[in-house]
Protein backbone atom coordinates (compact mmCIF):
# COMPACT_ATOMS: atom_id res chain seq x y z
CA UNK A 1 0.00 0.00 0.00
CA UNK A 2 1.22 3.41 -1.16
CA UNK A 3 1.76 6.33 1.68
CA UNK A 4 1.55 10.09 1.81
CA UNK A 5 5.16 10.09 -0.17
CA UNK A 6 4.26 8.30 -2.71
CA UNK A 7 1.32 10.23 -3.25
CA UNK A 8 2.99 13.14 -3.20
CA UNK A 9 5.81 12.09 -5.66
CA UNK A 10 3.06 11.22 -8.50
CA UNK A 11 1.44 13.95 -8.23
CA UNK A 12 3.67 16.60 -7.35
CA UNK A 13 6.88 15.36 -9.68
CA UNK A 14 5.50 12.85 -11.84
CA UNK A 15 1.84 14.32 -12.90
CA UNK A 16 3.11 17.84 -11.80
CA UNK A 17 1.38 21.02 -12.23
CA UNK A 18 1.17 21.10 -16.33
CA UNK A 19 -0.62 18.11 -15.35
CA UNK A 20 -2.98 18.61 -12.19
CA UNK A 21 -6.27 20.05 -14.39
CA UNK A 22 -6.21 17.83 -17.27
CA UNK A 23 -9.01 15.88 -18.11
CA UNK A 24 -7.33 13.13 -19.52
CA UNK A 25 -8.98 9.35 -18.96
CA UNK A 26 -5.48 7.54 -18.46
CA UNK A 27 -4.78 9.57 -15.95
CA UNK A 28 -7.98 9.36 -13.95
CA UNK A 29 -7.77 5.45 -14.74
CA UNK A 30 -3.82 5.43 -13.09
CA UNK A 31 -5.15 7.63 -10.10
CA UNK A 32 -7.68 4.66 -9.79
CA UNK A 33 -5.72 2.06 -10.23
CA UNK A 34 -2.73 3.17 -7.43
CA UNK A 35 -5.06 5.27 -4.99
CA UNK A 36 -8.25 4.28 -4.86
CA UNK A 37 -8.34 1.63 -1.91
CA UNK A 38 -6.38 4.18 -0.15
CA UNK A 39 -8.85 6.83 -0.89
CA UNK A 40 -11.68 4.72 0.35
CA UNK A 41 -9.85 4.14 3.80
CA UNK A 42 -9.49 8.20 4.05
CA UNK A 43 -12.81 7.97 3.94
CA UNK A 44 -13.25 5.47 6.93
CA UNK A 45 -11.25 7.69 9.09
CA UNK A 46 -8.29 5.91 8.45
CA UNK A 47 -4.76 7.69 7.87
CA UNK A 48 -5.08 10.22 11.20
CA UNK A 49 -1.45 10.18 11.60
CA UNK A 50 -0.57 11.74 8.38
CA UNK A 51 -2.47 14.59 10.08
CA UNK A 52 0.18 15.30 12.43
CA UNK A 53 2.72 17.04 10.31
CA UNK A 54 2.72 19.61 6.68
CA UNK A 55 3.51 16.99 4.29
CA UNK A 56 0.99 14.47 5.59
CA UNK A 57 -1.52 16.82 5.63
CA UNK A 58 -0.78 17.73 1.88
CA UNK A 59 -0.88 13.94 0.87
CA UNK A 60 -4.01 13.84 2.73
CA UNK A 61 -5.96 17.27 0.92
CA UNK A 62 -4.50 15.43 -2.20
CA UNK A 63 -5.69 12.20 -1.62
CA UNK A 64 -9.41 13.54 -0.64
CA UNK A 65 -9.82 16.46 -2.57
CA UNK A 66 -7.62 16.13 -5.71
CA UNK A 67 -8.22 12.53 -6.87
CA UNK A 68 -11.69 11.91 -5.84
CA UNK A 69 -12.08 14.64 -8.73
CA UNK A 70 -10.14 12.37 -10.79
CA UNK A 71 -11.69 8.78 -9.70
CA UNK A 72 -15.20 9.65 -9.91
CA UNK A 73 -15.06 12.63 -12.46
CA UNK A 74 -18.45 13.49 -13.82
CA UNK A 75 -20.45 11.70 -10.73
CA UNK A 76 -21.70 12.29 -7.42
CA UNK A 77 -18.92 10.56 -5.81
CA UNK A 78 -16.41 12.79 -7.29
CA UNK A 79 -17.62 15.28 -4.02
CA UNK A 80 -17.72 12.63 -1.42
CA UNK A 81 -14.78 13.47 0.19
CA UNK A 82 -14.72 16.99 -0.04
CA UNK A 83 -16.19 17.66 3.74
CA UNK A 84 -13.59 15.32 5.15
CA UNK A 85 -10.76 17.78 2.92
CA UNK A 86 -12.10 20.53 4.18
CA UNK A 87 -11.77 19.95 7.60
CA UNK A 88 -8.55 18.85 7.18
CA UNK A 89 -7.61 22.15 5.21
CA UNK A 90 -8.91 24.35 7.93
CA UNK A 91 -6.66 22.84 10.61
CA UNK A 92 -3.64 22.81 8.62
CA UNK A 93 -3.97 26.52 7.38
CA UNK A 94 -4.70 27.55 11.71
CA UNK A 95 -1.21 25.56 12.16
CA UNK A 96 0.69 27.70 9.76
CA UNK A 97 0.90 24.05 7.90
CA UNK A 98 0.54 25.47 4.54
CA UNK A 99 3.53 27.81 5.20
CA UNK A 100 5.92 24.91 5.49
CA UNK A 101 4.88 24.08 1.63
CA UNK A 102 6.35 25.81 -1.17
CA UNK A 103 4.29 26.88 -3.85
CA UNK A 104 3.21 25.45 -6.31
CA UNK A 105 2.02 22.56 -3.78
CA UNK A 106 0.68 25.01 -1.13
CA UNK A 107 -2.36 25.39 -3.40
CA UNK A 108 -3.53 22.25 -2.37
CA UNK A 109 -4.10 23.68 1.06
CA UNK A 110 -6.61 26.13 -0.61
CA UNK A 111 -8.55 24.22 -2.98
CA UNK A 112 -10.95 22.29 -0.31
CA UNK A 113 -12.27 25.89 0.53
CA UNK A 114 -12.26 26.86 -3.25
CA UNK A 115 -14.10 23.28 -3.94
CA UNK A 116 -16.99 24.25 -0.88
CA UNK A 117 -19.95 25.75 -1.72
CA UNK A 118 -20.18 28.16 1.16
CA UNK A 119 -19.92 31.84 0.72
CA UNK A 120 -17.12 32.04 3.89
CA UNK A 121 -15.16 29.63 2.83
CA UNK A 122 -14.75 31.43 -1.08
CA UNK A 123 -14.08 34.26 0.96
CA UNK A 124 -11.09 33.01 3.11
CA UNK A 125 -9.92 31.42 -0.18
CA UNK A 126 -9.47 34.57 -2.09
CA UNK A 127 -7.88 36.44 1.00
CA UNK A 128 -5.27 33.10 1.28
CA UNK A 129 -4.38 33.11 -1.97
CA UNK A 130 -3.91 36.33 -1.96
CA UNK A 131 -1.87 36.62 0.84
CA UNK A 132 0.32 33.08 0.02
CA UNK A 133 0.08 32.60 -3.37
CA UNK A 134 2.79 34.09 -5.83
CA UNK A 135 1.10 36.56 -7.75
CA UNK A 136 2.22 35.10 -10.97
CA UNK A 137 -0.21 31.94 -10.55
CA UNK A 138 -3.81 32.00 -11.74
CA UNK A 139 -5.01 30.49 -8.73
CA UNK A 140 -6.50 34.10 -7.81
CA UNK A 141 -8.60 34.63 -10.97
CA UNK A 142 -9.83 30.86 -9.99
CA UNK A 143 -10.27 31.85 -6.60
CA UNK A 144 -12.44 34.63 -7.17
CA UNK A 145 -14.79 32.83 -10.25
CA UNK A 146 -15.59 30.00 -7.80
CA UNK A 147 -16.43 32.84 -5.54
CA UNK A 148 -18.50 34.43 -7.68
CA UNK A 149 -20.05 31.06 -9.09
CA UNK A 150 -21.33 31.10 -4.76
CA UNK A 151 -22.11 34.66 -4.65
CA UNK A 152 -24.43 33.89 -7.36
CA UNK A 153 -26.34 30.65 -6.83
CA UNK A 154 -25.24 29.69 -3.32
CA UNK A 155 -23.87 26.42 -5.18
CA UNK A 156 -22.08 25.24 -8.31
CA UNK A 157 -24.99 24.51 -10.74
CA UNK A 158 -22.58 22.59 -13.03
CA UNK A 159 -22.72 19.71 -10.09
CA UNK A 160 -26.53 19.50 -10.10
CA UNK A 161 -26.15 16.68 -12.59
CA UNK A 162 -24.10 14.79 -11.05
CA UNK A 163 -25.39 15.47 -7.31
CA UNK A 164 -28.99 14.43 -8.61
CA UNK A 165 -30.40 18.02 -7.83
CA UNK A 166 -32.66 20.17 -9.59
CA UNK A 167 -31.61 23.04 -11.67
CA UNK A 168 -33.37 26.25 -10.82
CA UNK A 169 -34.23 28.21 -14.53
CA UNK A 170 -31.10 30.33 -14.11
CA UNK A 171 -29.07 27.63 -13.07
CA UNK A 172 -29.79 25.66 -16.42
CA UNK A 173 -29.32 28.85 -18.48
CA UNK A 174 -26.07 29.41 -16.75
CA UNK A 175 -24.73 26.10 -17.57
CA UNK A 176 -26.14 26.40 -21.07
CA UNK A 177 -24.26 29.76 -21.66
CA UNK A 178 -21.00 27.72 -20.30
CA UNK A 179 -21.21 27.30 -16.74
CA UNK A 180 -17.33 28.15 -14.68
CA UNK A 181 -15.92 28.61 -18.02
CA UNK A 182 -18.03 31.34 -18.84
CA UNK A 183 -17.33 32.64 -15.42
CA UNK A 184 -14.02 32.81 -16.10
CA UNK A 185 -13.73 34.19 -19.50
CA UNK A 186 -15.74 36.99 -18.04
CA UNK A 187 -12.54 37.32 -15.11
CA UNK A 188 -10.28 37.26 -17.25
CA UNK A 189 -11.60 39.67 -19.72
CA UNK A 190 -11.83 42.47 -16.72
CA UNK A 191 -8.16 41.09 -15.77
CA UNK A 192 -6.68 41.84 -19.67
Amino acid sequence: MAGPEQILQFWLDEVGPKGWYDVREDLDQTIRDRFLPMWEEACEGKYSLWLTYPSGALAYLILTDQFSRNMFRNSGRAFASDGIALAVAKSAIHKGWDMKIDPPARQFFYLPLMHSENLCDQERCVRLVCERMPKTSTNLLHARAHREVIRQFGRFPYRNSALGRHATAAEAAYVDKGGYGSTLRDFQSVAA
